[in-house]
C-alpha cells in the first residue's frame, strides 16, 4: 500500500489547472492523450483520488505527459511537481503560484534569440520600475 503523501504539489497543480480551464475530471481524463503512445493512461477516478488526497503512486512518464497535453502545462512543470510530492524534493526559485515554472519550461523551448527578446522586456521592465520608484520616492535597490 502506497504512503499518503504529505506535500500536494502535483495534487495542487492538477487541481487548480483543471479548475482553470473549467474541466470536469472526466473531461480531463478524455482529452489526456500520452502523445507518444496515443493511449489515455488514467480514467477519470485517479485523477479525482489524487484532487481528494487519496493515496496514490507516483505518476508515470505516460501519465505525466499526458496531463501536460490535458492541462496545457508543460512536461516539466508536471515533472518537478510530481518530485516535490512524491519524492519531498524542494525547489527554491519557484514562486507559489507556479508562474515562474512556467516561465522557465517554455524559456528552455526557446531559441537563443527569443530568450535574448525576453531578457530584453524582462531589462524594459526593471528600467520602468527604477524609474517609477524615483519619481513617487521609492528606492529601486
Amino acid at each position: 500500500m502506497t504512503e499518503q503523501p504529505q506535500r500536494t504539489d502535483f495534487a495542487d497543480l492538477v487541481r487548480q489547472r483543471r479548475a482553470e480551464l473549467g474541466l470536469s475530471v472526466r473531461t480531463l481524463a478524455e482529452q489526456s492523450v500520452d502523445p507518444e503512445t496515443g493511449e489515455r493512461p488514467f480514467k477519470f477516478g485517479w485523477v479525482s483520488k489524487l484532487e481528494r488526497g487519496g493515496s496514490t503512486d507516483a505518476p508515470s512518464a505516460s501519465i505525466l505527459r499526458a496531463l501536460s497535453a490535458g492541462l496545457s502545462v508543460p512536461l516539466r512543470v508536471l515533472q518537478e511537481a510530481a518530485a516535490a510530492q512524491y519524492l519531498d524534493m524542494e525547489n527554491f526559485i519557484w514562486s507559489d503560484d507556479r508562474t515562474t515554472r512556467v516561465l522557465v519550461a517554455h524559456i528552455e523551448e526557446m531559441s537563443d534569440e527569443e530568450r535574448r527578446q525576453l531578457a530584453d522586456i524582462a531589462e524594459t521592465f526593471a528600467r520602468r520600475r527604477t524609474v517609477r520608484d524615483r519619481e513617487s520616492g521609492g528606492k529601486s535597490d
